[in-house]
C-alpha cells in the first residue's frame, strides 16, 4: 500500500491502475503530437506539390505558346481541344487522373509542328503530297521531344496516337482499335472538331455542324464511339463553346 501526503492510502493495485490510466493518457496525447506533426508534414507537401504543380502548368503553356509562335493559325487551337476534351473526358466518368492527363496532353498535342518548316505550316494553298506527310511527322516529333519527360501521365504516348484512327487509316503507325488509348481517342474526336470549326492558311472555316457530321458519319470507324456521341451531345444539347 501506497500513502499520498493527502493522507489517502493508494494499494498496490490502484497504483497499478493509475498508471496505466497516465500511461494511456501520454500515449494519446504523444498521438495527438505525432497527429498534428502528420498534419503539419501533409501541408507542406501538398505546398510542395501545388508549387511543382504550377510550374509544370507553366512549363506546358510556354511550350504551348511556342508552337503557336510557328503556326499563329492555329493560335489557341490547343487550348480549344485541351477544353473540350477535358469535358468529354468528364462526361465518360473516367478517373481523375486520366481526365487530367487529357488536359495536359491536349496542351501540347501539337509540339511537334515546331519541327516543321513554318513556310508549309501557313502556306495558303493546298499541300502537295510530301509537304502533308512532313506534318503528318509532328505526332512522331511531339513524341521524341516530351518522351525524355518525367510527367504523371503518358502525355508522350497521348501525343503520339492523337491522330491515329480506330480503323488503322491514321498515323504514325496504323494502330487500330483497343490499341490507341483512351486518352488519345479522345483528343482525336476533340482535335478534329476544333481543326474542322476554325480558319486554316488553306480554307476557311468549314463550322461546327460539319465537323459533327464527320465524327458522326465516322462514328466507330475513325472515332472512338462513346466520344463522339458525348460531344455532340455537348455542342447540340448542353451548348457546348469553345
Amino acid at each position: 500500500m501506497l500513502s499520498l501526503a493527502s493522507g489517502i492510502s493508494v494499494k498496490d493495485e490502484e497504483k497499478h491502475l493509475l498508471r496505466e490510466v497516465a500511461n494511456d493518457i501520454a500515449f494519446g496525447l504523444h498521438n495527438i503530437e505525432l497527429e498534428e506533426k502528420d498534419k503539419l508534414a501533409e501541408q507542406k507537401l501538398q505546398q510542395s506539390y501545388q508549387r511543382l504543380q504550377k510550374t509544370m502548368e507553366g512549363a506546358i503553356n510556354t511550350i504551348a505558346k511556342i508552337v503557336e509562335t510557328k503556326d499563329p493559325y492555329t493560335s489557341g487551337h490547343q487550348q480549344r481541344v485541351s477544353k473540350l476534351a477535358e469535358t468529354i473526358a468528364r462526361k465518360m466518368k473516367l478517373p481523375q487522373e486520366k481526365i487530367e492527363g487529357i488536359r495536359i496532353s491536349s496542351l501540347v498535342h501539337d509540339v511537334g509542328k515546331i519541327s516543321v518548316p513554318a513556310e508549309i505550316l501557313n502556306k495558303p494553298i493546298k499541300l502537295t503530297e510530301i509537304e502533308f506527310n512532313l506534318i503528318k511527322d509532328h505526332s512522331q516529333a511531339g513524341y521524341d521531344i516530351l518522351k525524355s519527360i518525367k510527367f504523371p501521365w503518358p502525355i508522350e504516348k497521348i501525343v503520339l496516337q492523337h491522330h491515329e484512327r480506330l480503323d488503322g487509316s491514321g498515323y504514325p503507325r496504323g494502330l487500330k482499335g483497343e490499341d490507341i488509348i483512351i486518352e488519345a481517342r479522345i483528343i482525336g474526336v476533340a482535335d478534329v472538331v476544333e481543326a474542322m470549326s476554325s480558319h486554316r492558311p488553306y480554307r476557311p472555316a468549314l463550322g461546327v455542324d460539319a465537323a459533327l457530321e464527320e465524327i458522326s458519319k465516322n462514328k466507330g470507324i475513325l472515332y472512338d464511339p462513346e466520344a463522339v456521341d458525348i460531344c455532340i451531345k455537348l455542342v447540340r444539347e448542353k451548348g457546348f463553346e469553345f
